[in-house]
């Protein structure tokens, strides 16, 4: 059976349509730091990954959790870590980018209710080329890992026994 050239070609352009809708990213593992209630900032944390064959650039984000949501990274200033606010964030095509404590993180700043443990946090993120893209990450709370002095890492709870 012959299918009419006009279902063809229609069909055809609903698959284009189809791969046009489809997120920039994959986002993998997002997560909102639980912070205590009156707590002024928390920070969000994910796996940003580039399935496509161009590079993504993300240049905002907003959340109805917070006034103010910035790209933020850690470096070493003469020894002392602080906090930068980035102008962007590109994901190389192929590549992913981690969101996590110690180094890139989106602030929320200025939260505009109490973040509650489960509770997701709804994220938009925006990309140069025009697009956004939606995600909840649940808030939940994230303990950071130190290096210690012994070389190995030590969680904040971690609980050491010193009987002699």
């Amino acid at each position: 059976m012959m299918l009419p050239r006009s279902l063809v070609v229609a069909t055809g352009l609903s698959l284009v349509s189809f791969a046009a809708l489809a997120d920039p990213l994959v986002i993998e593992q997002a997560q909102v730091r639980a912070v205590p209630p009156g707590s002024p900032a928390s920070a969000a944390f994910m796996t940003l990954r580039n399935p496509g064959e161009q590079e993504v650039v993300l240049v905002t984000a907003h959340s109805p959790a917070a006034e103010t949501l910035e790209l933020h990274n850690h470096v070493d200033v003469d020894g002392v870590m602080q906090m930068r606010k980035l102008p962007e964030l590109v994901v190389p095509a192929g590549e992913s980018v981690e969101l996590a404590p110690g180094g890139l993180h989106l602030m929320l700043i200025g939260l505009t209710d109490p973040l509650v443990e489960g509770e997701p946090v709804e994220i938009e993120l925006g990309f140069e080329s025009g697009e956004s893209q939606r995600l909840e990450a649940p808030v939940q709370r994230i303990v950071v890992e130190e290096q210690g002095q012994h070389g190995h890492a030590h969680a904040h709870d971690h609980k050491h026994d010193h009987a002699h």
